[in-house]
């Protein structure tokens, strides 16, 4: 009975530790005190958006969004082989910062006054634009107040459809699917007419179907994208924005951006006014 109950316990701290070492800040006041003592960083991405973040058939990422947190994580002590890449999708994002699961989230997440509630930001990094991608030869679909009777394709977790059918649109039939590349998929299969989101996010969906979608090119919103980061936390907000900053002056931002998404056509703008709170 004694063996049993001691290796019952010894299970038990096992289990605890396990679940210590896997989370990400909870045990820490900031990110910038896990940074610089645990030498490591779990940031939450993308893993199917061309050009911002992307998982690669090797298991790597790749884009934009990507290039961004290893700058802020570089900043802050932590190298590129030290930081776990985790998948977040628009639905979770804010789940998994408060939860613990991710230390910070760099994934075409755009700053709101709603979800200011749950979590904290540093930026914006980076200013988009919501559009309509298309296939090729559609002449007309023109812009949001066309989709009228069309079915219109975004995420769940994300507001640019609702926006569309509130704004431009009350006819228009939404269609929810997890990820965007699902959106796409429809849309090239013929089941749907029209993908919503921010015009970087579609300019790199285009570009890796050359010829088969286009990208409107009508931005209808102005879409600011922030790094989030556990509610709070403003020494982390504070620190992630220097980093920002940094990253703006030196160059590295702009040749991170050409890098990602020049290929597409997208037309790069200069980068944004940091907005500290």
């Amino acid at each position: 009975m004694f063996g049993r109950s001691l290796h019952v316990t010894f299970t038990v701290i096992a289990l605890a530790a396990a679940a210590t070492a896997c989370g990400g800040q909870d045990d820490y006041a900031s990110v910038v005190d896990k940074a610089k003592t645990a030498k490591k960083l779990v940031i939450g991405v993308k893993a199917d958006q061309p050009g911002l973040g992307l998982r690669t058939p090797d298991g790597t990422f790749t884009g934009f969004d990507i290039e961004v947190a290893r700058y802020v994580a570089k900043q802050l002590g932590v190298e590129a082989k030290d930081i776990t890449f985790k998948e977040t999708v628009s639905a979770n994002r804010e789940a998994f910062i408060e939860q613990g699961q991710v230390d910070m989230v760099v994934a075409t997440y755009s700053i709101t006054d709603a979800r200011k509630q749950k979590v904290s930001f540093a930026g914006p990094y980076f200013v988009a634009g919501q559009d309509l991608l298309i296939r090729a030869g559609d002449t007309a679909l023109t812009g949001p107040e066309a989709l009228n009777g069309k079915k219109l394709c975004s995420v769940a977790g994300s507001t640019p459809a609702q926006k569309v059918k509130s704004e431009y649109a009350k006819e228009v039939q939404l269609q929810e699917e997890r990820t965007y590349s699902a959106c796409v998929d429809r849309v090239l299969g013929g089941q749907l007419d029209a993908i919503t989101t921010d015009d970087v996010i579609l300019a790199g969906y285009a570009a890796q179907h050359g010829g088969e979608l286009k990208v409107v090119g009508k931005p209808f919103s102005t879409e600011k994208y922030g790094i989030g980061l556990k509610k709070d936390d403003k020494a982390g907000r504070d620190a992630v924005n220097d980093a920002l900053e940094k990253m703006f002056a030196d160059g590295s931002w702009t040749k991170a951006l050409q890098a990602s998404v020049g290929a597409s056509g997208f037309a790069l703008p200069q980068a944004p006014k940091l907005e500290r709170y």
